[in-house]
């Protein structure tokens, strides 16, 4: 490197950062910054009138106590920096030149001794060189000093600083008082104090140091990776923060355009109004013009006439006159149009619900447990967790979360759920009960992100019925059973009526099978049914339309005989308490209500010339079985006609002559699809679920079907004449 290029990186590194001029006596502070004594004193004078305590570190910020002396004296100075002010004197004449070690003279060196290791004046240099045991000495003119002689200068031995002592090198480390010291003042100074050479002890220090600073280095390496990190935060974050600004944005645009839309076609509607008003006013008034018109014409004829009152013309025209006056003001007039009034009415405001939410929690990171931990069962409360957590996959709370579960049933309806975290640390606890069996899908969303995963499909089994026993043989006798034309289950006592046309009674079982009693009925029972009450209603093949009524305990309390009714076959009560009957007179479908007086509704399948035979109301939907037409219609509750459930056949979710109709505590609508041997297990959209069959129906025909409170399954065999029960 050159000497000139050398000099100035030399200076420059001697540099104070306060004065940026070279410095002067040195101080270092705790920092490791070194600056003039004189800047850092300045700076805590300036630090004082601001009546502060301490002053910061003008390179790093590090803040350090004032001294009370106010001047920073006491603090170590830099040797490093010394030796460089040493080194530049020889250069620049700003700084004080270096003076003669040799003489008493003090005057301005000019060359350097590398073996007595001293700066020269001129004089000394000729007497040095004069003297036999110096003359063939290593030395430089300072003028002529060379790169490698200015980083030997740098490393030269420093002198002791003792009085009496400055031509001996710092060759000793005392290791009692921690000093560099020479050999004089291990005599003198140090007798008896432990000593190593100044290379060793810096040897064995310099891998302390070089130890604290691996670790310094190792720790700016973590900072610095900190650094990144954080830089990448923030450059997420100000993604994050301008997606969801242009999300807020297209949001709030496609309000606007939705808002234009409507108030584009608001005003077609006005303009069509306006143009429709418009023209029956116009027709009215070209009718009334044209009437005043006339009016106008036959007065100004007449009163011409009259104001030249010859009588001839009088005579001649009277009758004319006054048949056309007649014809004018017997015609009728138009009246006047009245417009309708118009209103603009907002039913409900615009309501934005959007918000910011500002949070730690990461929902790329947050997860869901124990959703597909265990099984899950229609009707059974099941619950999974989901947990929030900040970026650095760490679990955490946040007041403002918004947690959002949709769960949605295989027809598409939203699935109730409840989302708690009562321990506020993360743990959102989401239960809900499905309410059908088959494919419910799940999606979560943590503050309008969806849930890594989400959204995923859970599969619901349905509950399956176990045959439990049957009751009831074939025959005549008390607990025997013929020709079973109807069942019904009363939800207080659990009591089973069993209609049988061919004998013409109602028998009574307890819930586990066992005979009760036996009602007598004047007429075949063609079906039955408990009221809310507890009370048996039955209706009567061949009765006039009369329904009676009789008591649990068989006694007859009276009868309805209603004028509505044709012929009707089978009863439902629904739980409003409404008779629900299919009439095979008129081939209807009729509500009556709960006295029976009163005919509600009375409704019929378009396009259908086969009679209902059985049906059922359920959260406002009928289910009507049709035996003839092998299907089940469904109608909604005012009796409009939606879709029908299968067609004959003998697959799944096909009929071969469907009978009775129930639905289920798990919303299934079962068939009893008789002629099939078989019941058949259906969604109230009437998707197939499931059959029940074998073994059971082998050769029978299950033709009636009702549930009890319990949920048990009792069904009529129509050939054999017994009960099935199934829980």
């Amino acid at each position: 490197m050159d000497v000139q290029q050398l000099f100035k990186n030399l200076k420059k590194e001697a540099e104070c950062p306060l004065c940026i001029e070279t410095v002067t006596n040195p101080k270092t502070l705790p920092c490791l910054h070194s600056f003039c004594l004189k800047c850092l004193d300045k700076h805590a004078n300036f630090a004082r009138r601001q009546l502060k305590a301490t002053i910061k570190c003008p390179v790093c910020q590090t803040s350090f106590q004032i001294p009370e002396t106010d001047t920073f004296e006491n603090l170590p100075s830099s040797f490093h920096l010394n030796r460089l002010v040493d080194v530049l004197a020889l250069e620049d004449d700003s700084v004080q030149s270096q003076r003669c070690n040799s003489c008493d003279e003090n005057n301005t060196a000019t060359c350097y001794c590398f073996v007595c290791q001293n700066f020269l004046c001129a004089s000394c240099f000729e007497a040095h060189q004069r003297l036999k045991a110096s003359r063939g000495h290593r030395n430089v003119l300072i003028d002529k000093l060379q790169a490698q002689d200015l980083q030997e200068l740098i490393h030269r031995p420093v002198m002791c600083s003792q009085q009496y002592h400055e031509d001996q090198p710092l060759e000793f480390y005392c290791e009692d008082c921690k000093v560099l010291i020479c050999h004089k003042c291990t005599v003198v100074s140090h007798n008896r104090h432990t000593m190593t050479d100044t290379q060793k002890a810096a040897q064995e220090q310099k891998m302390q140091m070089a130890d604290a600073v691996a670790k310094v280095k190792a720790e700016i390496v973590r900072c610095e990776s900190e650094i990144q990190k954080q830089s990448d935060l923030k450059n997420k974050n100000k993604i994050e923060i301008l997606n969801e600004e242009k999300k807020m944005t297209d949001t709030v645009e496609k309000l606007i355009r939705d808002l234009r839309e409507h108030e584009r076609k608001m005003k077609n509607k006005f303009r069509e109004m306006y143009e429709a008003e418009q023209k029956h006013h116009a027709t009215r008034l070209e009718n009334f013009e044209l009437v005043v018109t006339q009016l106008k014409s036959c007065f100004e004829r007449c009163q011409s006439i009259l104001e030249r009152n010859f009588s001839v013309e009088i005579l001649q025209t009277n009758h004319a006159i006054l048949e056309r006056c007649n014809e004018l003001l017997n015609v009728r007039k138009p009246d006047l149009y009245m417009s309708p009034h118009l209103h603009y009415l907002v039913e409900k405001k615009l309501d934005l619900m959007d918000r910011v939410v500002v949070t730690k929690t990461d929902p790329s990171k947050c997860l869901a447990e124990g959703q597909d931990s265990k099984e899950v069962k229609e009707t059974k409360e099941t619950y999974f967790v989901i947990v929030t957590k900040d970026s650095e996959g760490f679990q955490c709370y946040e007041h403002d979360d918004k947690i959002k579960v949709d769960i949605l049933t295989p027809e598409g309806d939203q699935l109730k759920t409840d989302i708690r975290d009562t321990t506020k640390d993360g743990n959102y606890t989401v239960t809900y009960t499905p309410q059908c069996a088959g494919q419910h899908r799940v999606e979560i969303f943590v503050n309008g992100q969806p849930l890594t995963g989400s959204p995923w499909i859970v599969q619901v089994h349905q509950h399956q019925y176990q045959f439990a026993f049957q009751f009831g043989s074939e025959g005549k006798g008390r607990g025997e059973v013929d020709t079973i034309f109807d069942i019904d289950v009363s939800q207080k006592t659990g009591t089973i009526a069993v209609a049988e046309r061919g004998i013409q009674r109602i028998q009574l079982f307890s819930s586990e099978g066992k005979f009760q009693s036996e009602i007598k009925i004047d007429g075949a029972p063609c079906s039955v049914a408990f009221t809310d009450s507890g009370d048996l209603l039955t209706s009567v093949a061949g009765s006039d339309n009369k329904l009676r009524v009789f008591s649990e305990e068989g006694h007859f309390i009276k009868h309805i005989n209603d004028k509505h009714l044709d012929d009707p076959c089978n009863l439902f009560i629904a739980s409003d308490g409404h008779i629900i009957i299919t009439d095979e007179g008129d081939k209807k479908i009729k509500v009556l209500s709960p006295d029976g007086n009163d005919l509600l509704q009375s409704f019929s399948a378009p396009g259908c010339d086969k009679s209902p035979f059985y049906a059922i109301y359920h959260q406002d939907k009928f289910f009507v079985s049709y035996l003839l037409a092998n299907c089940v219609k469904v109608f909604d509750k005012t009796g409009v006609y939606l879709h029908d459930i299968g067609c004959k056949g003998s697959n799944d979710g096909q009929f071969d002559g469907p009978h009775g109709l129930v639905i289920d505590k798990y919303n299934r609508l079962i068939v009893c699809d008789a002629s099939n041997h078989r019941l058949q297990l259906f969604t109230r959209s009437g998707k197939f679920l499931s059959k029940i069959d074998g073994q059971y129906f082998t050769n029978r025909f299950p033709s009636y079907v009702a549930i009890n409170s319990g949920g048990s399954l009792i069904v009529g065999d129509y050939s054999k004449s017994c009960i099935f029960v199934f829980h």
